[in-house]
């Protein structure tokens, strides 16, 4: 007997594949089947191209509107760092008292500068901008206090850190009133909130709505080729092998309608900046759109094959798998 097959059992360890071999032909085999795909996409023209351009623009209204929200936020983030609390100081106090304030509170870990302003500086600078300068010269004495401004550090200077700081320096002896306008602060971040919120939502929605259209669209290519994957199960394909080049289709959606994303968002914040720049010229500050960078490109196009082959396979897992030969 071992004469008999001793020739076989020599030809089975020549037929017999390494394990390179194997991962050779794994990624051989995945990347023809990702070539067919693209290449059926390419052939199918018209009705690809309208479910890219469907993710693609499903994409860009979220990605546009969290770029906006970021560059407020950056706004935002500038007029916080620049706010200043005002402390009006009591009248009559004596210089040596105001001297003890000003050298106690820069000592404080809250805050960054200190400015004095003299009341007599007040009043002559008043009286230069108010053009009240003749009527001025009539008073007895300067009716204006002595002025400290406060310019928190970066940590504290949000509208909650810039209250409690504003409330700590009123409780200084010296202090008769502080001010600080932080209301409006306020606003804009409750604004900005909800802005960060009704985006999430509109993606959700939108991510839900394409992934039901790429799962319908997989769903009608399974279908049209439900004999060849009847006669492909007849000769022992796997479920996975079947299913592989569905998966690639809905790859190459997400991939193509990110790219398609990118470019829209480019074009979207390009037409803006010339608005953008108008309105930041009103306030004499120079601003420009940023977010589209290389970062954003990666997320977009992550999020975007994310939600291709999330539809993809739950439309291959199920109709698949139901193709059966009797």
């Amino acid at each position: 007997m071992s004469i008999l097959f001793h020739g076989r059992a020599q030809g089975a360890q020549l037929s017999r594949i390494s394990s390179i071999q194997r991962i050779q032909m794994f990624f051989v085999s995945h990347l023809r089947q990702a070539l067919s795909s693209l290449g059926e996409l390419w052939r199918a023209g018209a009705a690809s191209m309208m479910t890219v351009g469907v993710l693609g623009l499903s994409i860009t209204l979220p990605s546009t509107l969290y770029i906006m929200v970021k560059n407020a936020e950056q706004v935002s983030s500038g007029w916080e760092q620049a706010s200043e609390i005002s402390l009006f100081l009591k009248i009559d106090l004596a210089q040596g008292d105001i001297d003890q304030l000003l050298t106690r509170i820069n000592l404080w870990p809250e805050i960054n500068k200190v400015t004095y302003i003299p009341a007599s500086d007040a009043l002559a600078e008043f009286q230069e901008l108010s053009g009240f300068g003749d009527a001025i010269a009539y008073l007895d004495k300067n009716p204006l206090p002595h002025v400290v401004l406060v310019t928190p550090t970066d940590k504290h200077a949000g509208p909650t850190a810039a209250r409690l700081l504003l409330n700590k320096l009123r409780q200084e002896r010296e202090v008769d009133i502080g001010k600080l306008d932080v209301e409006w602060l306020k606003r804009l971040e409750a604004i900005l909130t909800v802005a960060k919120e009704l985006v999430t939502v509109i993606a959700l929605l939108l991510f839900l709505t394409v992934i039901l259209i790429i799962g319908n669209t997989i769903r009608l290519n399974i279908l049209s080729k439900k004999d060849e994957i009847l006669v492909m199960k007849l000769v022992g394909a796997t479920d996975a092998f079947i299913q592989r080049p569905f998966m690639y289709t809905g790859f190459w959606y997400g991939l193509l309608g990110g790219l398609l994303a990118w470019l829209a968002v480019i074009g979207l914040l390009w037409w803006m900046s010339a608005s953008v720049s108008a309105v930041s010229a009103l306030y004499q500050k120079q601003f420009n759109l940023t977010g589209v960078d290389f970062n954003t490109l990666l997320v977009m196009l992550a999020t975007s094959i994310f939600i291709g082959l999330a539809g993809s396979i739950i439309s291959v897992k199920r109709h698949v798998r139901d193709i059966e030969p009797k």
